[in-house]
């Protein structure tokens, strides 16, 4: 496979902002001039210690010291390889990159298979859109479907993408076969039925999806990963999954359903205090919340909601609202939701609408608008008062065991919550909901703990630092800290600072005699070229570190100068006790090497009086 060129790397580096980059994965706020901070994407955290430069170019978590450039994060959070991801990011920005060897790109056969997955499900949905669009009998008793049936409008499908997979084959896998897609991509995507030990070759490659109503399922990033399918009229009795009004695809290298939620990736732009993200059952009433103007809807795969789909949706904002219909299975849904929202951080609140004893997200927003939301915000519970209503909804009547089942099904999801003052907070909500004192709400919390009712609750522990270097600051971090922000000084540095003069056992060490090798041999191109030179984790942070530390107005030259002088110090001290030593020994006996012995001890003294020293700036 042809190998990028390295200028091209660094043009696309200086083209795309890591800003750009990372905001697709973390909802970032500025932090100062060309800073930004946000939730770690690689650990979990409710305090944000994920810091980017766009400035510089790098990111780093002060939480469990994950630090990198642009190419590192996406390497990181897509589970690319180096080349990989450099083509990943040069698809996603318009950039044309250059390659050796005559520059072709890589060839099918070689390129990454999740993007032939991709790639493939991007042809996928613009195939079931026109026949959506398609001036056919089918194509128009869909659309018909689409405005009568469901009540959405012709705007509506085309900015979700919507589309219909025919009752035949359609000729998706004739196009698919056409652009050349590896046998394994054609296996994994899920978007086919292919029988083991059976070359995919038309005929023997079956669509899974046939006379069906398309969703795209996109990522938070915007990538479509999978699709939903809508049993209709149309859909062929011999279909596998006919009986099933919704069919999903299955899960593939990129589609996990339990990491995704429906329109998080528009979602995420619209939410920001006082307009909390809203949790609806399915796609239909997180579209229907969107037609209607309430942005901030998402759903996930199915009601089951997971503690992964939790901690990507706490990433961008940590109010959300839970508007699940009211009849018993998406009431039973919300309390599952329930513990695992306060355990994630989350604030929550769920919708109600007063006086309505069955309620329909879909239905409610059609008939009423935007509106509703209003109406329904009004009538919502706090996270406790949704867990009494659920668990005493008769209190007048309730007897002593109902009551105390309560407080005990009350207290243990108090206790899911992921800190001592949320879950202060919320127990003293039960005392006053319930009208129990608090010493019994304590008593309880008690047995609840002591019978570890729970077992699978798990505790978050802090994040160790990554690698077990600590950094100690010596004068190598000094230097290493003054040729990353000064590199009008790299070049002089490396020219006064002998490689033996360094300590490499330390990661500063073996940093800075690399980076001064480089400037050496190579000459320099930049900051935009450290990366290349970054060889472990620790280096990385570390390098991270000081990058996102502001220089302030000392005397650069100075420092650099006492570095310079306290290495040369500390590699020559030792020689010269060692030559004083054995010109004791040898005394007056005459010894001819004497005089080499005392030369050598003048030479010493000397560089010792004159240590090499940067000019001073004028």
């Amino acid at each position: 496979m042809p190998a990028i060129k390295a200028n091209s790397i660094r043009d696309l580096k200086n083209r795309v902002n890591i800003h750009d980059v990372v905001i697709r994965v973390v909802a970032l706020k500025k932090a100062g001039n060309g800073r930004f901070k946000g939730l770690c994407p690689f650990h979990s955290e409710k305090t944000p210690s994920f810091n980017v430069s766009a400035d510089k170019g790098f990111y780093k978590c002060f939480g469990c010291g994950k630090a990198g450039d642009t190419i590192a994060f996406v390497m990181e959070t897509e589970g690319l390889q180096f080349t990989e991801a450099v083509e990943a990011i040069a698809q996603r920005f318009g950039f044309t990159l250059e390659y050796d060897e005559g520059g072709g790109g890589p060839s099918k056969e070689t390129r990454s298979l999740r993007q032939e997955i991709f790639d493939i499900h991007d042809l996928a949905a613009e195939h079931y859109r026109q026949a959506f669009l398609a001036a056919t009998p089918h194509g128009a008793w869909i659309r018909d479907y689409w405005v009568k049936n469901r009540k959405f409008t012709p705007e509506l499908a085309e900015e979700f993408k919507i589309g219909f997979a025919s009752p035949e084959d359609g000729g998706l896998a004739a196009a698919m076969l056409k652009r050349k897609f590896s046998e394994e991509a054609l296996r994994q995507c899920g978007l086919f039925f292919i029988r083991d030990g059976i070359v995919p070759m038309l005929g023997t490659i079956r669509p899974r999806f046939r006379g069906r109503l398309m969703i795209p399922i996109r990522d938070h990033q915007g990538r479509i990963v999978a699709f939903t399918a809508r049993q209709l009229e149309l859909t062929p009795k011999d279909d596998p999954s006919h009986e099933a009004k919704y069919v999903n695809s299955p899960e593939t290298p990129i589609f996990t359903k339990s990491n995704l939620l429906f329109n998080l990736d528009r979602a995420r732009a619209h939410a920001s205090e006082g307009h909390p993200f809203v949790l609806v059952e399915g796609q239909l009433d997180a579209m229907r919340c969107w037609s209607v103007g309430l942005k901030t809807a998402i759903a996930p795969q199915g009601t089951s909601i997971t503690e992964g789909q939790l901690a990507l949706l706490r990433r961008y904002h940590p109010q959300v609202e839970c508007f699940f219909d009211s009849d018993s299975a998406g009431q039973k849904a919300a309390l599952r939701f329930l513990p695992l929202a306060l355990k994630a951080g989350l604030e929550v609140k769920f919708l109600m609408l007063a006086g309505a004893n069955k309620l329909d997200p879909d239905l409610l927003f059609l008939e009423r608008g935007l509106a509703a939301y209003d109406e329904v915000q009004r009538g919502s519970l706090t996270a406790m008062q949704f867990a009494k209503q659920a668990f005493l909804p008769e209190p007048a009547t309730a007897s002593f065991n109902e009551r105390m089942n309560a407080v005990r099904n009350m207290v243990e999801i108090a206790l899911q919550c992921d800190t001592q003052v949320a879950r202060d907070d919320y127990l003293q909500q039960i005392s006053l909901l319930l009208g129990v004192r608090p010493d019994a709400i304590r008593s309880e919390v008690a047995l609840v703990e002591k019978r570890k009712f729970n077992p699978g609750r798990e505790t978050a522990s802090p994040a160790a630092p990554a690698g077990g270097d600590t950094h100690t600051k010596g004068f190598e971090e000094h230097l290493l800290f003054v040729c990353l922000h000064h590199e009008n000084l790299l070049q002089s540095i490396s020219g006064l600072l002998a490689h033996e003069w360094i300590d490499t056992t330390g990661t500063a060490g073996r940093l800075l005699d690399r980076l001064l090798a480089e400037v050496q041999h190579n000459g320099w191109n930049g900051r935009e070229s450290l990366d290349q030179l970054l060889e472990t984790e620790e280096e990385k942070s570390l390098a991270a570190t000081m990058l996102f530390q502001v220089p302030g107005d000392e005397d650069w030259i100075k420092i650099a100068n006492e570095g310079l002088r306290h290495l040369q110090k500390r590699f020559l001290e030792p020689k010269k006790q060692q030559i004083e030593l054995e010109i004791a020994s040898k005394g007056a006996i005459g010894d001819s090497t004497l005089s080499s012995l005392l030369k050598q001890r003048a030479e010493i003294t000397r560089q010792l009086l004159n240590p090499p020293r940067l000019p001073l700036a004028s």
